[in-house]
């Protein structure tokens, strides 16, 4: 592990800053929560992890529906030891966010070793990015997805054990199924490195790396798809196919290009724009001096990007899919930027005092667009869930999209109709009748939804409003209240 340096006691206070920045402005209109809704279904599984030793959203039922069991993992001991699980959540982010700073410097320090200033420099851009930040307390695993991605290819480029960096891309894996991508890189510049050396022990000593490198990742994939395969019948967790289901007519609408450049674009919202020439001229100076090192962070953005592109090519929530491709073209962007040649002083300067500049700018807009995701979850879907458990009988069956605050909140059964719990809608996830028909058939008695999403189901006359919030957050956002109402097919027990 990394030694502690004189750098560390500013990253810190960096990330400190960063951390008490964007909760301050949460707490400061009312609200301690999570900017997701997402971050509640994992805190549902933590507490019956935690509490009844359940993998499972509804108890009882076994279920992957989360699509990152580690994190789930890592959740489950603020409900185990009765601590306040959004402060432990906050404390893993903020500590993710500070490991993610502490590896992004280590890396710059490998592929920039001549250039002293660029990894101290690489790392407080880190802190200060506003996604990233945004990521660390929203309660997902993105922010240890990031970390973990990062740690692989410090682990991969030091050369420090090949069974060891598989273990670690198993567990990204395990974060999230697109971490499965980054063992095919390591593999690919593992073979391009060993074949420029063109000796026998070369290829004998790629052959002792790529055994044990995959050796380790199979052993902590094998039992996660073996798990998976014994609940679900699939080698991924419902949220992997659910969540392209969703989205299959966004695919069919546009072209693979225009899907590209809208995820891509995605990653360079904020202070990483002023990065992209820099980019340019470090991916440049790597394919010239034919460093498939320099080269591996860029291979991992374009995978991640190519990926979404090609099958769940969607840029809400700020692009939170994305977020794990951001710190690798900052790694080589802060690098990149710094040695930039022929550039004239003027020019130089302006370019070198706008990013700073910039990235503060994005850094308190970030705050302020955290504080207002918080509020719309709690004013509308944490909102629903304890009108449900303080108006609703314990035995009462719900049917909801957003599962997260209303599944925690309420504590009662919940039936998905955006299959991450509830698999067998994925089939029929955008037609409104067969979902209809499906909650009758499971005898809901009520069905927490946006009207604006669900406007067959919301004017059926089998459905009576008793219930909807109020606030003027998600309104002002361009949508509308949440509404909960009862099904008259079958009285609640």
């Amino acid at each position: 592990m990394p030694r502690l340096t004189s750098s560390s006691s500013v990253l810190f206070l960096l990330a400190l800053a960063s951390c008490v920045l964007y909760l301050g402005y949460s707490l400061h209109y009312g609200f301690v929560g999570f900017p997701l809704d997402d971050a509640w279904i994992h805190q549902t599984f933590a507490r019956n992890l935690g509490l009844y030793r359940q993998f499972a959203y509804n108890l009882g039922e076994p279920s992957m529906g989360s699509t990152s069991p580690v994190w789930t993992i890592l959740l489950s001991p603020a409900h185990a030891l009765r601590l306040e699980p959004r402060l432990w959540t906050y404390f893993l982010g903020a500590l993710l966010l500070v490991l993610t700073a502490w590896f992004m410097q280590r890396l710059s320090g490998l592929l920039f070793p001549e250039d002293r200033p660029a990894p101290l420099l690489t790392a407080a851009f880190c802190l200060l990015e506003w996604h990233l930040v945004w990521a660390a307390l929203s309660g997902m695993e993105t922010i240890l997805f990031v970390f973990l991605s990062l740690l692989v290819l410090e682990r991969h480029l030091k050369d420090k054990g090949p069974l060891l960096t598989g273990l670690l891309g198993g567990l990204l894996t395990l974060t999230r199924p697109e971490g499965a991508v980054m063992l095919f890189l390591l593999m690919a510049d593992t073979f391009w490195t060993r074949i420029q050396e063109n000796r026998t022990t070369a290829w004998r000593r790629l052959s002792v790396y790529m055994f044990f490198l995959v050796l380790g990742f199979l052993v902590a994939f094998v039992p996660y798809v073996a798990l998976n395969i014994s609940v679900t019948g699939n080698l991924f967790p419902n949220t992997f196919y659910a969540k392209q289901a969703e989205y299959r007519a966004v695919v069919a609408s546009l072209s693979v290009w225009a899907r590209w450049a809208r995820v891509a674009s995605t990653t360079v919202i904020g202070a990483q724009f002023l990065l992209i020439p820099g980019c340019l001229y470090a991916a440049y100076k790597g394919v010239k001096a034919r460093n498939s090192h320099l080269l591996l962070p860029f291979a991992w953005w374009f995978a991640l990007v190519t990926l979404y592109a090609l099958r769940l090519p969607v840029t809400y929530q700020h692009g939170r899919y994305l977020m794990p491709a951001i710190p690798v073209l900052v790694l080589v962007g802060v690098g990149g930027t710094r040695n930039l040649p022929r550039l004239h002083r003027v020019p130089k300067q302006v370019l070198f005092l706008s990013i700073p500049l910039l990235l503060v700018a994005f850094w308190f807009r970030g705050a302020e667009q955290y504080a207002t995701d918080v509020r719309i979850i709690d004013s509308e879907l944490r909102a629903a869930g304890l009108w449900l458990r303080d108006n609703t009988p314990r035995a009462a069956v719900i049917g909801a999209h957003d599962i997260g605050a209303i599944g925690y909140f309420s504590q009662r059964y919940l039936v998905d109709t955006a299959g991450l719990i509830t698999p067998e809608v994925i089939p029929f996830i955008r037609d409104e009748g067969r979902i209809l028909a499906f909650l009758k058939q499971n005898e809901v008695d009520y069905v927490a939804i946006f009207p604006s999403w669900y406007p067959a189901i919301a004017n059926d006359p089998r459905m009576r409003p008793v219930f909807q919030a109020t606030g003027q957050w998600v309104v002002e956002a361009g949508g509308d209240n949440i509404v909960v109402y009862q099904t008259t097919w079958r009285a609640p027990q």
